[in-house]
């Protein structure tokens, strides 16, 4: 079906393209009358405006942009991101502005699609997500000149504004959960290593674990699903396995709960399990998960309304979200005393990630 035009509204009202230009922008140069006739009559053929000649004419593309370095695969499945996209789309559909979504396969190809957008001028702005400890992206935005809203910490973000929340309270929080369970000999499952996020949990629990007299492991994952239960095969098989587990997302969470399980051990009565994040994953499992629980929704809400502002020029501060706070179910409980070890079985496909100590988190 042909697209309606302004010279098709112009032939039906019997007016010049230039009256129904002015009548379509609010602009005078036609009579309140004549403005209402145009304008019921865009309506009825279902006219919309063209966003490539608004781009042109005022400079604006009327959209915004997010671009994912995630596997298509894995991101899904991912509860956290499709719970931000949701808070973001909503807040954007109030007046009508649509979300420009793509995943990228590396850091190099996602500064590529900026360069894109910029030189076609197809976003008036971007979200930027998964921020990395090196990160090349924020130097090449700020050369570009396009507005931007980073959604992670104000750490490396240079002139960026940012909407984050308190991942080293929400770690301490984590911790100290445990540790009043009585557990002392404890591991994390986490995201990649050279994500900034992972960093400064990393951080924080090397930092509060010696003084709660705990010991931690980190075991690092690219956040699938199999990596997560693989993880989780890999502590339990050992000859001192961990009496509770932190992982950093609920669907790496889930997955561990399963292999603890299939593993033969009772959670929580031989192994606690605590996710980071509760989506609607954490209470369909028996038992439900404990989670670090904040509204992503309402977060992804907030980084809009920010980039929305700063698309007009004006200046913009950071906005520190709330923290996330321990939601306690049935999936934790007091470490056992003597608590058994899983029995040992072959190494999962793909091989199961080496236990790492992680960094401390940059200046």
């Amino acid at each position: 079906m042909k697209r309606p035009t302004m010279a098709d509204i112009a032939r039906r009202a019997g007016v010049t393209k230039a009256a129904v230009s002015f009548a379509l922008n609010g602009r005078p140069g036609v009579s309140e009358s004549t403005r209402r006739r145009i304008l019921a009559i865009a309506d009825e053929l279902g006219w919309q405006p063209n966003s490539a000649a608004r781009a042109l004419s005022d400079g604006r593309a009327g959209a915004f942009g997010l671009v994912i370095d995630r596997p298509a695969r894995t991101l899904g499945l991912e509860p956290f991101f499709m719970q931000l996209i949701s808070g973001i789309q909503a807040e954007l559909s109030a007046d009508g502005t649509p979300l420009l979504l793509t995943v990228a396969e590396d850091q190099q190809a996602e500064i590529d699609t900026y360069r894109t957008w910029s030189g076609q001028r197809r976003v008036d702005g971007v979200f930027l997500v998964d921020m990395q400890v090196e990160d090349a992206r924020v130097a090449v935005l700020e050369a570009l000149g396009m507005p931007t809203v980073v959604i992670g910490a104000p750490i490396g973000t240079g002139r960026l504004p940012s909407v984050w929340s308190d991942d080293s309270a929400a770690a301490h929080t984590a911790l100290q959960h445990l540790a009043a369970l009585g557990h002392r000999r404890v591991a994390r499952v986490c995201g990649p290593a050279h994500l900034r996020h992972t960093e400064i949990r990393s951080a924080a629990i090397d930092r509060l674990a010696p003084a709660l007299g705990m010991e931690c492991t980190t075991v690092a994952t690219d956040y699938s699903a199999d990596e997560g239960a693989a993880a989780a095969r890999t502590l339990l098989t050992r000859h001192d396995p961990p009496t509770a587990i932190l992982f950093d997302s609920d669907l790496t969470a889930v997955s561990g709960l399963t292999a603890a399980q299939s593993l033969g051990l009772r959670v929580p009565e031989d192994v606690s399990i605590l996710g980071w994040g509760d989506s609607a994953l954490c209470e369909l499992v028996n038992p439900p998960l404990t989670a670090l629980s904040r509204d992503i929704a309402a977060h992804g809400g907030h980084a809009a309304r920010l980039l929305r502002l700063a698309a007009t020029g004006a200046r913009v501060a950071d906005f520190q979200d709330e923290a996330s706070r321990l939601v306690p179910r049935g999936s934790t409980g007091p470490a056992a005393a003597g608590a058994p070890a899983a029995r040992p079985v072959r190494p999962a496909s793909p091989a199961a990630p080496e236990p790492v100590r992680a960094r401390p988190a940059a200046d």
